[in-house]
């Protein structure tokens, strides 16, 4: 090999040395750059996603809460409706009530009043006769009393009247005194007045004197 021949070798050898160390660098530097970019996370493209899908459900949660309270509001509106109504109903009953009460009691003697105007028109009719003997007076007393029984009987006024020697009862009887009797002492021994009870009421108790026994024969 000749001197020039050798030189142009060792020239290219150099130049190849030298391009195998600029591609040698290259790929180190690509390999750095590389290394020092931040990896890409690929999760990145699925939380928007998530965070849509969250977003939706809170949403449909809020509007089945305001669905619900909307509902809650018009049930509320509806028992309110309800409470008024009983309530009006039950100041109507009670109205109503205090009047039946107002007139029971303005007229509760109105039907035994009208069953006195007979008794009242026969006493009026007697006593405008002239030249009445005793009998037809008799007669026309026996006549009003009747009338009068009538009355008593159709508004349950009954009379209390015990008979000498009956039990005495104090819830129907009022004892004067107790006097010496041939009946059984504790017993009816003289009736001084009737009494009277109204559906079982007593008006008046039969006044009586009570028999104290047969104290002679002590």
């Amino acid at each position: 090999m000749s001197a020039e021949n050798k030189s142009q070798h060792e020239q290219s050898q150099t130049e190849a040395e030298h391009t195998n160390e600029q591609q040698h660098t290259s790929a180190s530097e690509a390999e750095l750059i590389s290394e020092e970019q931040p990896q890409v996370d690929t999760t990145q493209g699925d939380e928007p996603q998530e965070d849509e899908t969250h977003e939706g459900t809170a949403e449909d949660e809020v509007q089945a809460l305001m669905a619900e309270l909307h509902q809650a509001h018009q049930e509320l509106a509806a028992f309110k409706e309800q409470y008024l109504r009983a309530r009006a109903e039950v100041e109507n009953i009670r109205r109503r009530a205090e009047e039946e009460v107002a007139k029971a009691r303005k007229f509760a003697v109105e039907g035994f009043a009208d069953s006195l105007i007979p008794v009242r028109d026969s006493l009026e009719a007697a006593l405008q006769q002239e030249d009445q003997t005793v009998e037809i007076l008799f007669e026309g007393v026996q006549t009003t009393l009747k009338q009068l029984d009538n009355a008593f009987e159709r508004h349950q006024l009954r009379e209390v009247a015990p008979a000498v020697g009956d039990a005495f009862d104090p819830h129907l009887h009022q004892a004067i005194s107790n006097v010496p009797s041939e009946h059984k002492k504790g017993t009816i021994a003289q009736v001084l007045q009737k009494g009277y009870t109204l559906s079982e009421r007593v008006l008046r108790p039969a006044m009586v004197m009570v028999s104290a026994g047969n104290t002679e024969e002590k």
